[in-house]
């Protein structure tokens, strides 16, 4: 039997961020959230469509 992850969640990967700057969880409870909710993907998804960060408003 094989493990299928589910599609990256954009959300949940704001909400981990969140809780990282505002300080209400700890560094490894927001690593492991950003794992959980795809952020490897989102990122291998940006530099294969050569995106690259804009200037900061």
């Amino acid at each position: 039997m094989s493990f299928e992850r589910p599609a990256p969640d954009l959300n949940k990967l704001v909400a981990a961020w969140e809780q990282w700057e505002t300080g209400e969880q700890m560094p490894g409870r927001v690593l492991a959230d950003l794992k959980t909710a795809g952020m490897a993907e989102v990122l291998a998804e940006l530099v294969a469509t050569g995106w690259t960060p804009g200037a900061a408003s």
